[in-house]
């Protein structure tokens, strides 16, 4: 089987290592790709935001099944061309995608079918959204309804803050994605990321992760893309997975086969295990990045016949099996990120610390020149450590961390410090 994957990340570099690890992957073709990818497949040239021009590749080319990785695309509907070309895709309708596009839609999915959330208002003008914080009083949570790369959440403290976020968003600091905002209230637990295949009636959960969104160590600074993750997360037992699937995950399919929008793809839901119980922070349509970087390495199952069940309406009859390792992910980031990174700098001794072992580097944000690896996005790598423990994991990733040479790259170095404080404490 032919296959193409669409992005150029650190999602996607972790994925085309697991599809081309897949006896059904014949050829892989990456789009655009990184020069990671290019270790896995073809990378290939392609205005991906021209979903005929995809498409025509598509046929040009023999290719029989798409992999989806970013949002971007499948809010834009390239998963509903290439079905309507008759080329099999992995990823949700325009219409489902919805869950990702649009906070307001989630939001109100969540109120109509008593899916466990946090309280919220959603707001097209400034006046009255910060009519609604003075009411609700800080802290609270201002979010754009629309995507925003990361960017688009601010978690304010104080009543100011938010009257400026909800300013900024207003005066189109976002562009259209702050057109309309939604405001939440503000929960109290730990954040856990849970991911689950989806066929448009079965759901099928897969490992647990947690990621680090803001920028500095101790969860300090800005929210980011995601700086680490690792799996699995021990604050997700056996029986809050089961209270994920059964409150929040299967009335979200069931609610979207209702309003006549089934959902087929991955369901990523970010979630706060609150004293009541898990809560729904917000839907992802797409693998989380970079908690893709770590369920892949520890996926022991093909994943091909997982998307291909997920787009067939067969998902019941799959099981996946997962390593007991847990794996661990440092993001290297540019200096300046998330605000303005800086490109072009020289990356040095990444092949020394894939030499090390149970390490994998997945590339995010690099370009290769003639004569150099060098940055070119804001989170550039992604350095994986696998181990019998998130602790050992740790270890491994950090010593890769400082075997690459690249002084205007800067990272968290507390990545996964609640796991290893209940591995030390238990």
């Amino acid at each position: 089987m032919k296959i193409l994957l669409i992005g150029s990340g650190g999602r996607e570099h972790a994925l085309a290592w697991a599809i081309s690890a897949s006896p059904l992957c014949d050829r892989l073709y990456i789009a655009p790709g990184n020069p990671g990818t290019a270790q896995c497949g073809e990378n290939v040239v392609i205005d991906i935001a021209d979903h005929q021009a995809v498409a025509s590749f598509c046929k040009l080319r023999g290719i029989e099944f798409v992999v989806v990785g970013p949002e971007g695309p499948l809010v834009d509907g390239i998963a509903d061309a290439l079905s309507a070309a008759g080329i099999k895709v992995f990823g949700p309708s325009k219409a489902a995608a919805q869950l990702e596009g649009s906070k307001a839609f989630t939001k109100e999915l969540c109120a109509q079918f008593n899916i466990p959330t946090a309280g919220f208002g959603r707001f097209s003008d400034a006046v009255s959204a910060k009519a609604y914080v003075a009411a609700q009083g800080a802290p609270i949570v201002i979010k754009a309804d629309g995507l925003a790369a990361g960017k688009g959440v601010v978690m304010a403290e104080t009543l100011a803050e938010a009257d400026d976020a909800i300013e900024m968003m207003f005066a189109g600091g976002l562009g259209a994605a702050g057109a309309e905002v939604v405001i939440e209230e503000w929960m109290i637990g730990e954040e856990a990321s849970f991911f689950a295949l989806c066929d448009g009636t079965h759901a099928l959960a897969l490992a647990s992760a947690q990621d680090h969104k803001r920028v500095g160590d101790g969860d300090t600074g800005p929210n980011t893309g995601g700086m680490g993750a690792y799996s699995p997360a021990p604050v997700m037992t056996p029986a809050l997975e089961e209270r994920v699937m059964v409150e929040i995950i299967r009335p979200t399919l069931a609610g979207m086969a209702e309003r006549g929008t089934p959902f087929k793809g991955v369901l990523f839901a970010g979630l706060m295990i609150t004293a009541q119980g898990p809560k729904l922070i917000e839907y992802n349509v797409r693998f989380g990045d970079p908690e893709c970087e770590v369920l892949m390495p520890r996926l022991r199952s093909d994943i091909v016949p997982a998307l291909l069940a997920s787009c067939d309406g067969v998902l019941d009859a799959v099981d996946l099996r997962w390593s007991d390792e847990a794996a661990l992910t440092v993001v290297l980031a540019a200096r300046g990120y998330p605000a303005s990174p800086e490109k072009g700098s020289v990356i040095r001794d990444v092949e020394k610390a894939e030499a090390l072992d149970k390490v994998l580097v997945f590339h995010a944000g690099t370009k290769q020149t003639a004569s150099d690896l060098v940055a070119d996005g804001g989170r550039v790598l992604n350095v994986v450590g696998l181990g019998k423990s998130v602790g050992e994991a740790q270890d491994r990733a950090y010593a890769a961390v400082d075997a690459i040479d690249w002084p205007e790259g800067f990272c968290r170095r507390d990545i996964g410090w609640q796991a290893v404080k209940r591995e030390r404490e238990g």
